[in-house]
């Protein structure tokens, strides 16, 4: 959620568009904010094969703006075979829109590993039907140069929230955007506070924007709705027994977690173990 710098990405071409995305994975890695931090994904690409040495598919959570030709060296030498990417907010809109505009409700493959999905997406992992979200206001875009590192893109639109919804019901929901209601203390707590002190008007675009992340989770239900966009690891759970998973951005404890889809409960190690088996 916070501002970050705007890294460099290459031109952004079309490999592969799919429709359906089936996979028979039981278990599959979900990774908060990486804010093109090579290094730091190169360290999950090492720890990976020795905490989830099972694991073929990465489900990352958006404020992604990686160098695709790294990515793919990164993880050449692990089991590793796709990134699905939940788009974020801050992302090279100007590079992702015209693909997606090619084929509308289709996910592009950018590299050898690296999809980009839809808004809304929708896929089947383990079994599990799963719905993609991406978006997301920047509550930062006052300092931002339109169409440099800021695009109207990111939003949330009542077209991907209906089209969301039409789908129907979702076992598991990936987000950028934390849902309004969430039942995570830590997220209402900044939420409450405003810490990094964005202004008033970015604030208002925010809610809104968590309104319809809300409006769709509570219509489609998902036993478990994982997001990132915070930057504030931790979980909730409502008293209607849907979980709320925030997870944390590059370098930070509880960015990365390995997800059981039979059950739909998440693994997560902490950031020492994950430097640990990165060093091994």
């Amino acid at each position: 959620m916070q501002g970050h710098l705007t890294p460099q990405t290459p031109v952004l071409t079309a490999r592969e568009y799919a429709d359906n995305l089936t996979l028979p994975d039981r278990r599959a890695a979900v990774c908060g904010d990486w804010h093109g931090n090579q290094g730091w994904v190169r360290t999950l690409a090492k720890a990976l094969p020795v905490l989830a040495p099972d694991v073929t598919t990465v489900l990352q959570l958006g404020d992604w703006w990686m160098d695709p030709a790294a990515t793919d060296d990164a993880f050449a030498s692990t089991a590793v075979q796709r990134i699905y990417v939940t788009l974020g907010n801050h992302e090279p809109w100007g590079e992702i829109s015209p693909l997606l505009d090619t084929r509308p409700g289709a996910a592009v493959r950018i590299s050898d590993i690296t999809w980009r999905l839809p808004r809304p997406a929708r896929l089947t992992i383990g079994g599990r039907t799963v719905l993609s979200l991406g978006g997301a206001t920047s509550v930062d875009k006052a300092w931002r140069r339109d169409g440099v590192s800021w695009w109207a893109d990111e939003e949330i639109t009542d077209e991907h929230v209906a089209a969301a919804i039409s789908g129907g019901p979702a076992d598991l929901m990936l987000t950028h955007e934390s849902p309004a209601g969430t039942p995570v203390s830590a997220v209402r707590a900044v939420l409450r506070t405003n810490p990094m002190g964005f202004p008033d008007d970015a604030l208002r675009d925010s809610a809104t924007s968590r309104k319809r992340v809300a409006k769709v989770w509570n219509s489609t239900r998902p036993e478990l709705l994982v997001h990132g966009h915070m930057h504030i690891p931790g979980g909730g759970q409502l008293p209607d027994g849907r979980r709320v998973a925030s997870l944390g951005q590059d370098t930070q404890q509880g960015s990365l977690g390995v997800l059981d889809m039979a059950t739909l409960t998440m693994e997560t190690p902490s950031l020492r173990q994950i430097r640990e088996a990165a060093e091994r």
